[in-house]
């Protein structure tokens, strides 16, 4: 939870819509890459292992920040900017200062807080509405969600926290301006175009949103799921298309890519045995399979697809859960079975207030 350059309609396009006629998917998947998109690719991978082996060798913790932001950032912006890096960052830093003052404060109290989470959603929700600021808004929902989630922890450093978050976002822009550098696009691209949305439609997908988010947030919670946090990120990127008909087409398309980062984590795993803490022998892999999904993100040319998903469940698998005293074995079988339970759970919660939503005049989305 986007291959169109952040402008004025940054990215939504791509993600909100998720449309990509059904007659042109053969073409789609068949035609060779463009020299634009080969490169995207190359940047794509070479990002996320960048990130990745930073995180690792200065010992930085929840190195899932470290790689899956640069593969969020790349993969949503193919061509980095301005208005995308501040974004990204202030995202980053209003998510850190909420959830040092919000979740200091009420943290340990999910029923104080699940008010005050609804709002925080809310207004991102609004904002990728909006279009303009949709990648401050999707990001401050991942980072926000998840932060939240461990803050109420009183074993977390939650300055720890913050601060590693904020870092990871400064270091994703460096290493999207670094990678857009060496590996710039051999063509200008055409801008995205923007449709105008209704009000009435920009208030149903953000209630749509803000509601579902805060129900994640309350389950997790609630069940102390501590250990579940790419379910938890996957109840949220279902969310992105931000309508009913988008997020079915997203949950497929997610499951999908989960079993195929899954796949590869486990195949990497089995390959490497006992040598996992081996960094030398891991970034190679990980470069591959990043290549690898990007390839199929580039070629969908639809956002949030089956090579996205696959790209997330990766950096998750390589970011968090691959260290030398631990494999991927469990954590990705786990991965599995959590995030398939997750998507159902959520496109039950998302239909229930998609229909309840289009029963008044003021927040009908249209079907």
């Amino acid at each position: 939870m986007s291959i169109n350059q952040v402008s004025t309609n940054p990215v939504a396009t791509s993600v909100a819509t998720n449309t990509v006629p059904a007659h042109h998917a053969a073409h789609l998947w068949h035609r060779p890459l463009t020299g634009n998109e080969l490169r995207q690719c190359l940047r794509i991978a070479f990002g996320c292992t960048t990130g990745f082996l930073l995180c690792k060798l200065f010992g930085w913790n929840y190195g899932v920040f470290y790689t899956v932001t640069p593969v969020l950032l790349l993969g949503m912006v193919p061509v980095m900017n301005g208005h995308a890096a501040r974004q990204l960052i202030a995202s980053a830093v209003v998510c850190g200062v909420e959830v040092g003052l919000l979740g200091g404060l009420f943290g340990s109290h999910p029923v104080l807080m699940t008010p005050i989470a609804f709002l925080l959603f809310l207004y991102r929700f609004a904002a990728m509405s909006r279009g303009s600021l949709f990648l401050f808004g999707a990001n401050g929902v991942l980072s926000l969600s998840i932060m939240l989630h461990f803050a109420s922890y009183p074993q977390t450093d939650l300055n720890d926290l913050i601060l590693n978050n904020i870092w990871a976002s400064v270091l994703s822009v460096l290493i999207a301006y670094l990678m857009t550098m060496l590996i710039p696009d051999v063509e200008a691209r055409p801008k995205p175009a923007s449709a105008p949305k209704a009000p009435h439609r920009m208030r149903h997908e953000a209630l749509l949103g803000a509601t579902v988010a805060t129900l994640s947030f309350l389950v997790f919670q609630v069940f102390d799921l501590r250990d579940s946090m790419s379910a938890q990120a996957t109840t949220l990127l279902v969310l992105f298309p931000m309508h009913w008909n988008g997020a079915l087409s997203y949950a497929r398309k997610r499951a999908m890519g989960t079993l195929l980062g899954v796949t590869f984590g486990l195949l990497g795993q089995l390959l490497l045995y006992d040598w996992s803490g081996q960094l030398l022998l891991v970034a190679p892999l990980l470069w591959l399979g990043a290549m690898l999904f990007s390839h199929a993100h580039v070629k969908e040319a639809g956002g949030s697809g089956v090579g996205f998903g696959a790209l997330t469940t990766l950096g998750i698998l390589f970011g968090q859960y691959l260290t030398p005293g631990n494999d991927l074995v469990f954590s990705a079988l786990y991965r599995v079975s959590s995030i398939l339970f997750a998507i159902v759970v959520t496109l039950l919660a998302c239909y229930l207030v998609h229909r309840l939503l289009n029963r008044f005049e003021a927040t009908r989305f249209g079907y």
